[in-house]
């Protein structure tokens, strides 16, 4: 439905920072709720942070007061910024959108979202 492109992954030491970005081609990228999920090889597909169109956000446990997600529909754009990261960290993060007319509405369950980037890989050396 819509094309998902992530960027800014790479290789960091422990304690480093990173900001990822998500560029979408949809022409109303307004109205969609969008989310960060991220895998670590052998496990599942897991939340990271979420946002509703009009700007609320939810984090993971894990990363709350670490992650930060913003958005800039001006640029159709939204951003993951990683602070303090860890070696735990490290996995393929995954760019996600949701079309919703259910303003301020975010969500953590992966089946909510219908359309996914190809991912960006994060490592975090100790």
């Amino acid at each position: 439905q819509v094309q998902l492109v992530e960027s800014g992954g790479g290789l960091v030491q422990a304690g480093g920072s990173l900001r990822l970005s998500c560029a979408a081609s949809g022409r109303t990228f307004s109205s969609y709720a969008m989310g960060w999920f991220r895998q670590a090889p052998g496990k599942e597909r897991t939340i990271v942070a979420a946002i509703s169109d009009s700007g609320s956000t939810g984090y993971s446990a894990s990363v709350k007061g670490r992650f930060t997600i913003s958005r800039d529909n001006a640029k159709n754009t939204v951003y993951l910024k990683m602070d303090s990261l860890k070696p735990e960290d490290t996995a393929h993060y995954y760019c996600a959108a949701k079309p919703t007319y259910n303003r301020g509405g975010y969500y953590f369950s992966p089946n909510e979202y219908d359309s996914w980037g190809q991912g960006t890989q994060v490592t975090v050396s100790s």
